[in-house]
Parts: structure tokens; sequence; C-alpha cells
């Protein structure tokens, strides 16, 4: 079993990473492979609506830099965790960029995302949170997977380094979500 977390944020070692590495513990200690994988920062190009990969159908987008290898990650694995700070309350352009693409190339190969378990990671200086969740929920919810809950939003308040883990109800609250996605994975493995 193999979970990849997508870390959204241009900050490497920021808030984002740090949600998701609270994420990452626990579901390696319940024995489930996690894979962060660092999007933000990286220049991928949006979806061009090309329909190239509706042409190629081999599980690729036609663009070319580097967003194939992250697509095929996320097509093996059981579950997905994608980690974005509130960016103007949305998603990063990397975040964006990804959803979209893989989203394409999924309807155009059979949607291999269908009853994977997806989560989401959102940190916030204030505001737009809620946004930022919605916008990966729906990404989840149009590919046919299994969102993983909590027992509030997956979001915390944290403007400087390390203000997550500060965050003692968004810390929560992740640990909460993690434990979900473990149950969840375990639930599909046995199915």
């Amino acid at each position: 079993m193999k979970v990849v977390a997508l870390n959204g944020s241009p900050r490497a070692n920021g808030n984002t990473m740090a949600g998701l590495e609270v994420m990452k513990e626990i579901l390696e200690k319940e024995g489930i492979e996690t894979e962060i994988i660092q999007l933000g920062g990286h220049t991928f190009a949006g979806c061009r609506a090309c329909n190239g990969c509706f042409k190629m159908k081999n599980g690729k987008c036609v663009t070319d830099d580097g967003m194939n290898e992250v697509i095929q990650k996320v097509f093996e694995a059981d579950g997905l965790i994608i980690g974005s700070p509130s960016y103007f309350s949305n998603v990063t352009t990397e975040v964006k960029a990804f959803i979209d693409r893989c989203g394409y190339v999924a309807m155009a190969n059979g949607n291999p995302l269908k009853r994977k378990v997806g989560a989401s990671v959102v940190p916030a200086r204030r505001a737009g949170s809620n946004f930022v969740y919605s916008a990966i929920n729906f990404f989840y919810g149009i590919n046919e997977m299994t969102i993983a809950s909590s027992s509030y939003w997956n979001m915390s308040l944290a403007l400087k380094r390390g203000d997550l883990l500060k965050d003692e109800e968004g810390v929560a609250t992740l640990e909460t979500l993690a434990d979900n996605m473990v149950f969840l994975i375990k639930q599909t493995a046995k199915a």
C-alpha cells in the first residue's frame, strides 16, 4: 500500500510540508509507504485542453515538463494527499496545473483514480482555506475517489514557518485525517 503526497507550496520546508509530515508519520507507522513529492516551485504548464491525452491514450500528457512522472506515481498509488496553502483563496498554480492535467489524463485513460483515497492538507495565514479545501475535494469527487475526512476541515492557521505545528487543533485534525485515511485504504485493499 502506498500514498503519494504532493507539496504544492513553493516553500519546500514550510507549513504545508509540516502538515504532510504529520500525516506521513501516522501512515508509515500503519505500514503505508508514503512518498512526498515537491510540486511547488516547479514550472508546470497548465492544461491546454489540446486533447492529446485522448489521442495518445498512454497515461501521459503531451506536455513533457516533469508532470507525467508525478501523474504516473499518483496512478500507481492507493491514496493521494494534496497539500496547498491558500494563495488568494485558491490552490497554488502548481497544484492547479496538476489537478487539470492529471484529471484530463485520467479521463482519457479509463479513470485510474477511481476508488483511490484522497485527502487534503490546507494551511492558511487567516482565510481562504475553505476554497482551497473545496478545489482539492472537487478534483477527488469528479474522479470518483473516496474522500478521507476528519473531525474538522483539514486546515490550520499558519503564517511563519513552523506555525502549523503550534496549531494544536490543526495538528489533531491532521492526525485524525491520517487515521481515517489508513482505515479507508485498508478497507479498499480488502475489496
